[in-house]
C-alpha cells in the first residue's frame, strides 16, 4: 500500500508541475491531428464530368507538349509571375482558357490574352482539364443541366448583371477597355458554358464568382440575360456599337448638329 501511495504521489507532482499543462496540451493537439489523419476523408480534385485515368494520362502528354515550357513540368508555374501555378485551378479554367482559344498564348508579355482560333479538339480539351484538375482540387467543368438558362428568369440577371459586371463589360456586353492595356472582352457569341465558367473561375482581369457569392441560379439568371439581349434587334436603327444610352445621344447630338450647322453655313455662302 505504502508503494502505491509513493507512486501516486510522485504523479502527483508530476501533474502540479509548471510545464505540465504545455505537455498536455501538446499531447492532446497530436492526438487530434493523429485521428483526423486517419480517419478525415481525403480531398480529391474535382475534375471534369466522364474524365477518367486514360484522359489524364492522354492530358498529361498534351500538357507536356503544349504547356510545360510555360507553365512547368508538373504545372507549378514559371515563378516569376509571367506564367501562373496551374495548381489548384481546376478543370474549368482550363476548359475555358483552352476552349476559347486563350490558351496556348502566342506571347506571354502581353497586357492580356485575347481569344483566338481554338487549337484543340474537344476530346484534347477535355483530357488537359483532367489532367490540371488531379494536380489539385478546383472548380469544375459545369453540367449541360448548370448552364441551362431555359428557365431562367432574364430580368433578375439584367439587375445582376449591372450591379457586378456592366462597369466593364458595357450595358449591353459589348466589352470595354481597362487600365495599363486590359479590356474586357465583348460577351456577343460567348457560350453559355464558358459565361459560366468565367463567373466560377475569374479570368484574366475578371474577379471570382465563386457559388457564395453567386449562386448557380444567379449565374444562370445573368446567361439568360445575356443571351435575350444578344437575340433582340436593335430598336433605333444604327447600334453604334450599342456603347450606352448617354453616349450614343452624344455622339447624335453633336453629328446632327453638325450636319445642321453645316447646311446653314452652306446656304449663308450660297446666297452670296
Amino acid at each position: 500500500m505504502s508503494a502505491l501511495k509513493s507512486v501516486f504521489g510522485r504523479v502527483s507532482a508530476r501533474r502540479r508541475h509548471r510545464l505540465a499543462p504545455l505537455v498536455l496540451l501538446f499531447a492532446a493537439l497530436a492526438a487530434t491531428g493523429g485521428a483526423y489523419a486517419a480517419f478525415a476523408p481525403s480531398p480529391q480534385a474535382e475534375a471534369a464530368p466522364g474524365s477518367s485515368s486514360q484522359a489524364t494520362d492522354e492530358g498529361k502528354v498534351l500538357f507536356l507538349r503544349n504547356c510545360s515550357s510555360c507553365h512547368g513540368l508538373k504545372g507549378e508555374g514559371s515563378g516569376d509571375g509571367r506564367s501562373p501555378s496551374l495548381i489548384g485551378v481546376g478543370a474549368a479554367s482550363v476548359d475555358f482558357q483552352v476552349g476559347t482559344g486563350r490558351m496556348p498564348a502566342a506571347r506571354s508579355e502581353v497586357p492580356q490574352v485575347p481569344a483566338k482560333p481554338v487549337q484543340f479538339s474537344q476530346k484534347e480539351i477535355a483530357a488537359l482539364a483532367a489532367y490540371v484538375a488531379s494536380l489539385g482540387p478546383g472548380p469544375a467543368i459545369p453540367s449541360k443541366e448548370q448552364v441551362d438558362f431555359s428557365k431562367a428568369d432574364a430580368a433578375a440577371g439584367g439587375a445582376i448583371y449591372r450591379t457586378n459586371c456592366a462597369m466593364c463589360h458595357n450595358f449591353a456586353g459589348s466589352g470595354g477597355a481597362l487600365t495599363q492595356g486590359k479590356f474586357a472582352p465583348s460577351l456577343k457569341g460567348t457560350t453559355p458554358k464558358h459565361i459560366y465558367e468565367a463567373m466560377l473561375t475569374g479570368p484574366q482581369s475578371m474577379p471570382v464568382f465563386s457559388d457564395g457569392t453567386l449562386t448557380p441560379t444567379d449565374k444562370r439568371d445573368v446567361i439568360a440575360f445575356l443571351k435575350s439581349i444578344e437575340s433582340e434587334p436593335n430598336p433605333g436603327g444604327a447600334s453604334l456599337g450599342r456603347i450606352g444610352p448617354v453616349s450614343e445621344g452624344a455622339v447624335g447630338w453633336i453629328v446632327g448638329m453638325g450636319m445642321l450647322i453645316g447646311c446653314a453655313v452652306w446656304l449663308g455662302a450660297k446666297a452670296r
